[in-house]
């Protein structure tokens, strides 16, 4: 839409104008989700959707970790509840230990610092 951008490559348009590619986004997104339901602030029952993992042997990662559900069916691996697992399991306890919307964002934020949002 930019027309002195036309000719750049995707990733140098995103770069000029301070954007983020629409999968980094995308997981930011579905984590800070995570953390609503994780939390209580969607007033949904987190069961539902994730299973915490309390093997009581926990050497590695945060005290929230999650269980990676198996699932059967090819289009049940594409919901939220198993594809932002493998991230939230990544991000370190100082994130997962946020007390809100906004400093879960801001600590992303930091976390990530090529994103640029």
């Amino acid at each position: 839409m930019i027309s002195t951008l036309n000719k750049l490559p995707y990733k140098s348009r995103l770069h000029r104008l301070g954007l983020t590619m629409l999968e980094r986004r995308r997981i930011r997104v579905d984590l800070i989700e995570t953390f609503k339901l994780l939390t209580g602030i969607e007033k949904v029952d987190m069961e539902q959707f994730f299973e915490l993992n309390d093997t009581g042997y926990n050497l590695r990662g945060h005290s929230k970790r999650l269980t990676v559900n198996r699932c059967r069916l090819d289009c049940r691996k594409y919901f939220l509840s198993n594809t932002v697992v493998h991230h939230w399991n990544d991000l370190p306890q100082e994130i997962v230990d946020a007390w809100s919307v906004n400093v879960i964002k801001n600590r992303l934020d930091r976390h990530w610092p090529d994103m640029g949002i």
